[in-house]
């Protein structure tokens, strides 16, 4: 994994991003190379993106909406530096609790990661499974309005008044394929969904077509991994008896402790968000543990969704970490190469 290594197809292959010099024919072949591993959670991605950089001499981007935040770690399930086996690991831990960290933010610091990474002619390999930051990496985020403080205000209003579930409606109505992807007590997107859409006229997905990727000169070698659905839900459960065991409440009293504020947008994330609720007594524990894991079970199926329409990706069956499916993903990233 050192200086020395030799990616298999073979260092003079794999040039810098930006060469302006070439002909068309030439510019296609020396087009740079990153492989993504996507999916739904508890699949196993992470392993499967370890194995994939010790094989080709890569470094892993997280494409985690929730791995950026420091401190929510195990709640998270972010893999730890043990784990990462010397595998450089890039944007995990790099914002605080209470800092917003936007798609946008992601594209611009994801793309300047992968052109350093290729600069050092390393491999990067995107792995996560926050579809929207994959999306915006890869076909951007349209600049959109600005902020309109006004605005947000009277639809957050209407939502103290009427609940979440009520402006979450409003967003179907006018854009409902924002409203599919927006969860219904995700209050910060579904508003700026409707503030869009009141300010442009146009729905937010309508606005996706005008984007341009911030790395428009890469070509992606991408991979999900699928399980089925008992699969999931026996693995999601396993994954939740272990966050608590591994010591999910006492965690979530640190941050607390160390004034990180119950409405930082990380505890309003899957497991943070129901285990603040234990805490404040809302459940008891073993209720607790149980919807959590339906909440993962539902949104692993929506990830699935989001997925599925993600266009030239292919589908790895099985774990990410096992035999048969880290082979299958070492023979798609060599018959991609050699195909490049």
């Amino acid at each position: 994994m050192g200086g020395g290594f030799e990616p298999p197809w073979g260092r003079r292959s794999i040039p810098l991003l930006g060469n302006q010099q070439a002909g068309p024919l030439k510019m296609k072949m020396e087009r740079s190379r990153v492989v993504a591993v996507l999916g739904p959670t508890a699949t196993g991605k992470s392993a499967l993106a370890i194995r994939l950089a010790e094989r080709f001499g890569g470094e892993i981007v997280n494409c985690d909406s929730t791995a950026v935040y420091r401190g929510f770690d195990i709640g998270t399930d972010k893999i730890g530096v043990s784990a990462r086996k010397g595998i450089p690991h890039h944007l995990i831990d790099v914002v605080e609790p209470d800092e917003e960290y936007t798609a946008a933010r992601y594209a611009r610091e994801a793309a300047e990661v992968v052109r350093d990474i290729l600069a050092r002619r390393r491999v990067p390999i995107l792995a996560g499974g926050t579809g929207f930051y994959y999306r915006a990496l890869t076909r951007g985020l349209f600049p959109g309005p600005g902020r309109d403080v006004d605005l947000r205000h009277r639809l957050e209003q209407v939502a103290v008044r009427r609940g979440t579930a009520f402006v979450h409606r409003m967003l179907r109505r006018v854009d409902p394929a924002s409203a599919r992807r927006i969860q219904s007590n995700d209050l910060k997107r579904i508003v700026r969904a409707l503030e869009v859409f009141i300010l442009t006229g146009r729905p937010l997905t309508e606005h996706f077509a005008d984007t341009v990727s911030p790395l428009p000169d890469v070509d992606m070698i991408a991979m999900a991994v699928h399980l089925p659905p008992p699969v999931i839900s026996e693995r999601v459960t396993r994954r939740v008896d272990e966050q608590f065991a591994r010591g999910l409440l006492e965690e979530i009293r640190d941050l607390l402790e160390r004034g990180v504020p119950e409405t930082a947008r990380p505890f309003g994330g899957l497991v943070y968000r129901q285990a603040l609720e234990l805490l404040h007594g809302v459940r008891d524990e073993t209720a607790t543990r149980a919807l959590i894991a339906q909440q993962n079970r539902q949104y692993a199926r929506r990830q699935l969704i989001w997925f599925r329409k993600e266009p030239n990706l292919s589908w790895l069956e099985g774990p990410g970490e096992s035999p048969a499916t880290i082979a299958a993903a070492i023979q798609l990233v060599e018959q991609r190469l050699r195909m490049s």
